[in-house]
This record gives structure tokens, sequence and C-alpha cells, in this order.
């Protein structure tokens, strides 16, 4: 009989040479994928950029931008293949403990459409708080985007 075997994640700093699989894993969870593009744009503007390694694989990633107070939670995404393990929760989690250092909210846009996802976030504690309409390009038209917003308290 094998024992199965669990590989440990880790969160490490995004670099630029972890964009082809960023990329890979973008093209593969969403239907209009950020561009190599705001990626670089967001690795040089100094943004939080983290990808989540199960062992040697990268297996998802995260974007956070804070600035006077605020967090913004502009991306998370989980390899497709690795959906449903846990590892979206964890990194929302890994995300919003990094924002607790210059923050005492965050906020995200979600799809309506994206059930999953607005599940997740309400359950970490989300709140909706309102409505960017026509914000996400669509296969037909555009979408709207549920803003959610959660206070952020530290353990000090």
């Amino acid at each position: 009989m094998m024992a199965a075997v669990s590989l440990a994640v880790e969160f490490r700093p995004m670099s630029i040479h972890d964009l082809p699989t960023v990329l890979r894993n973008e093209q593969r969870s969403y239907s209009h994928p950020w561009t190599e593009g705001i990626f670089l744009d967001c690795l040089r503007a100094g943004y939080e950029c983290w990808v989540v390694m199960r062992g040697e694989r990268i297996v998802g990633h995260g974007i956070l931008s804070s600035a006077a107070g605020e967090s913004h939670l502009l991306n998370v995404c989980v390899n497709p293949d690795y959906q449903g393990q846990g590892h979206g929760r964890n990194l929302v989690q890994f995300m919003l403990d990094r924002a607790r250092e210059n923050a005492t909210i965050v906020f995200l846009e979600v799809r309506p459409s994206n059930l999953t996802a607005y599940k997740l976030y309400e359950s970490l504690g989300f709140n909706e708080v309102g409505v960017r309409k026509d914000y996400y390009p669509a296969y037909v038209g555009r979408e709207d985007a549920l803003v959610l917003a959660m206070e952020l308290f530290h353990d000090d």
C-alpha cells in the first residue's frame, strides 16, 4: 500500500522569472486573464506579488496593493488542477495577513458569475459594499463587479 504524499504549500514573492507559469495559470483560470504587461506593472510598482508553491510547482498567485491605510486585493488565482483543495482560501488568508501590516480595510472586486469565489470571500468575512457597473469584459458586452470589503483587525 502506498502512502499519500502531502506536499507542503509555501508562499514566496513573485519574480519576473515566474511570469510564464503565472500567465499559464491565469489563462487557464479566467475568461479574460491579465496580460504579462499588467503583472510587470504590478511588480515594478512594488505591489505585494506572491506565488503559492506546492513542492517546486507554482499553483497560484495573488496581487495586493496598499496605500493610505487601505489594501486592494487585485488578483487571486489558483491553477484549475489544484482548485478545491483549499489553496484559494489559504492564499486569500495569507494576502489578508500581508494587508494587515499596512491597512485597516481591504477591498476586492468579484464577478457575480464567479459564485465559488464570492462564497469563499463571504466565508472569510467580506461584505458586499457596492457594484461597479460594466467593470469586467465578458464574452458578450460587459459584466458588473461586486465590490466587497473587510475590516482588518490587528493582533496587537
